[in-house]
C-alpha cells in the first residue's frame, strides 16, 4: 500500500513492516505459490499502489478475480482482522480507474496485432514449427519485407507462402531454398491455429502500447487488464501473445536511467508458459529483454507456482521476491522448496525451508531491494488487503466500462486495408487477365490462319470445279460439233444418193427422143 508521507509501497507486515521501493521495483519482482496462497491478493496489493503512486499497470488476468478492480471492496472478518492487526490506519475501501482488453473481443477492447509485427520468431514458436520449418518462414517474411508486402492477417501469410513456393527458383540464389514440404507443413500449422481461433487477434487496428500510459483525474495509473480465461486455454497462444507484448514495451520506450518510479509495471500470471518448451534462442532473448528493459523504466513481476518455472537466467534479474507457501509431496518438489529457500538472504530468527511448507494464505517470505540495490533480509510477513473487490464482475459491469472508455471507437471495428493478400491477389488477377488476353489472341490468330487455309482451299476448290467444268463444256462442245459433222455428211451423202436415184428416175421418165419427143 502505497504511503506519501514515505513515498514507499507498504507491501506486509511482520515483525515489522516491509516496504518496497519505488526506485529498486524495475529490478523486477516474483510472487510465487502454491494454488490458494494469496498470489493473487499479492499482485493485486502491489498493483493497486503502483497505480495510487501514478504508475500505469498491465495484468493478466488468467480466472477473472482481478477484474474486480474496478469496484470498490467491501467489509469481511478476514479483511478486519488484517487491518486490526496490521495498525493500518485510514484504510478506505475503492475502485480503481481500468481498462478491460480482450483478444477474443468478448470481455473487452478487441486486443490485434499484425504478422508483420509479430515477426517470424514468435510466429514460429505460436505455430510449432522446427528449425527447418522457421528458416522458411523467416525467408518469406524478408521477402515480403523486401518487396514493401504487409503482412497484416493470416490471408496475408497464406497467400504470401503460396507466391513464395511457386517462385521458389527465383529466390533461391539470394535467399536460399524454400521447400514445398516446409510451406505446406507452415500452412497446416496456420489452419490448427486458426481453429484454435488464434487468427481473430491478427489484423488491424492493431494495439498501441503507447494507450496503456494513461492516468485519471487524480493523477492514478490505469490497470490494464488482459482477459484471458479463454486465451490460457491455449497456453503457447497465451505465452507467446504475451511475449509479443513484453518485446513492443521494449521497443516503445526510450532509455531511462535510473528512475524514482517505474513507468510502468507489468504482471505475467503463470509465467511459466512463457518458458515452456521455448527454443534456445528465444530464451536468450526473453532473458535480454528482462534484463535491458529495466532500464527503460519497466517493471516486470512473475506470477507462478514454483520460482524454479523460471529459468536461472531470468531469475537472476529478479531482484523482489513474494514467495507464499509451497507444498512438499514429491522429491521434485521438496527439491524446489530447497532451492527457493536458498535464494533468499538468510534471516536467523527461522529456518526458511521449514518455514516455506508452514505459512498460511496471505502469508508469505518477503525479500525486496532496499534504496542501495542490496536484497533485504527475507521476513515473515502477512500481505495488506487490497481495497478493491475481490470478486470477479460480471460481464454487464465490464461491458459499461468498455462502453465507456476513450478507447472504445478506436478498436471498436477492424479494417482490412490493402496489404499483400489485395496486391498479390491484384497481380495474380493481372497475369491471369493477360495470359488470357494473350491466348484469346493465340486462339484469335490460329482461327484467323485456319480461316485464310479454308478460304485458300475453297478458292482453289472453286478454281478446279472451274476448270472442270470448263473441260466439260469444250468437251460437250467437240462432241456436239463432231455430231453435227457427221450427220452433215451422213445428209450429204443421202441427198446426193437421193439425187442420183432421182436422178436415174427421172433420166427413166423423162428420156426424149431425138427430136424431142418423150420417150416412154
Amino acid at each position: 500500500m502505497y504511503t506519501p508521507e514515505n513515498g514507499k509501497i507498504w507491501l506486509a507486515t511482520g515483525g515489522e513492516r516491509v516496504y518496497l521501493e519505488p526506485s529498486m521495483a524495475n529490478r523486477h519482482g516474483l510472487i510465487a505459490g502454491a494454488t490458494g496462497t494469496g498470489k493473487t491478493v499479492t499482485l493485486k496489493v502491489v498493483a493497486e499502489s503502483f497505480s495510487e503512486m501514478g504508475v500505469p499497470v498491465f495484468i493478466a488476468d488468467i480466472k477473472g478475480d482481478v477484474s474486480g478492480m474496478c469496484l470498490p471492496g467491501c467489509e469481511n472478518k478476514h479483511i478486519r482482522r488484517s487491518i486490526d492487526t496490521m495498525g493500518i490506519e485510514d484504510f478506505n475501501y475503492t475502485s480503481f480507474p481500468v481498462r478491460f482488453f480482450d483478444v477474443y473481443a468478448r470481455l473487452g477492447h478487441p486486443v490485434r496485432t499484425t504478422i508483420s509485427d509479430m515477426g517470424p520468431e514468435l510466429l514460429s514458436r505460436l505455430l510449432g514449427l522446427n528449425e527447418t520449418q522457421s528458416g522458411v518462414l523467416r525467408i518469406v517474411f524478408r521477402i515480403a519485407d523486401d518487396q514493401g508486402l504487409l503482412l497484416l492477417d493470416l490471408k496475408d501469410l497464406r497467400l504470401m507462402l503460396q507466391y513464395v513456393a511457386d517462385n521458389s527458383a527465383e529466390y533461391k540464389i539470394r535467399y536460399g531454398n524454400v521447400s514445398a514440404q516446409s510451406v505446406g507443413a507452415i500452412q497446416r500449422a496456420l489452419l490448427t491455429l486458426e481453429d484454435e481461433g488464434g487468427d481473430v487477434f491478427f489484423g488491424e487496428p492493431m494495439l498501441e502500447i503507447a494507450d496503456w500510459f494513461d492516468w485519471d483525474d487524480d493523477g492514478r495509473g490505469v490497470m490494464n487488464i488482459l482477459e484471458c480465461a479463454e486465451l490460457f486455454q491455449h497456453p503457447l497462444l497465451y505465452g507467446t501473445f504475451l511475449l509479443w507484448m513484453l518485446s513492443e514495451l521494449y521497443e516503445l520506450l526510450p532509455e531511462a536511467g535510473d528512475l524514482d518510479k517505474p513507468k510502468i509495471a507489468f504482471f505475467f500470471d503463470e509465467a511459466h508458459l512463457l518458458f515452456k518448451d521455448a527454443p534456445k534462442a528465444l530464451l536468450e532473448k526473453v532473458e535480454q529483454v528482462v534484463r535491458l528493459i529495466r532500464s527503460k523504466g519497466v517493471s516486470v513481476w512473475f506470477i507462478t507456482q514454483n520460482p524454479m518455472d523460471i529459468p536461472e537466467s531470468v531469475l537472476a534479474q529478479i531482484g523482489n521476491r513474494v514467495q507464499h507457501a509451497l507444498r512438499a509431496y514429491t522429491p521434485n518438489e521438496q527439491k524446489a522448496i530447497r532451492a527457493a529457500a536458498r535464494s533468499f538472504r538468510v534471516n536467523e530468527a527461522f529456518d526458511t525451508e521449514t518455514v516455506l511448507q508452514e505459512l498460511s494464505t496471505g502469508e508469505a517470505l518477503v525479500s525486496v531491494l532496499d534504496e542501495k540495490g542490496v536484497p533485504g533480509i527475507v521476513q515473515r510477513a502477512n500481505i495488506l488487503p487490497p481495497k478493491s473487490s475481490m470478486n470477479a464482475v460480471e460481464p454487464a459491469v465490464i461491458g459499461t466500462v468498455v462502453a465507456n472508455s476513450p478507447l472504445f471507437e478506436k478498436y471498436a471495428v477492424s479494417v482490412d486495408r490493402e496489404s499483400a493478400y489485395e496486391i498479390l491477389s491484384a497481380a495474380a488477377e493481372e497475369a491471369a487477365a493477360q495470359a488470357e488476353e494473350e491466348a484469346r489472341a493465340k486462339e484469335e490468330e490460329k482461327r484467323r490462319i485456319a480461316e485464310e487455309k479454308e478460304r485458300a482451299a475453297e478458292e482453289k476448290r472453286k478454281a478446279a470445279e472451274q476448270r472442270a467444268k470448263e473441260r466439260e463444256k469444250a468437251q460437250k462442245k467437240a462432241a456436239s460439233k463432231k455430231k453435227t459433222s457427221t450427220v452433215g455428211r451422213a445428209a450429204s451423202a443421202t441427198m446426193n444418193s437421193i439425187g442420183r436415184e432421182v436422178g436415174r428416175q427421172v433420166g427413166k421418165q423423162l428420156v426424149r427422143g431425138l427430136f424431142g419427143t418423150l420417150k416412154r
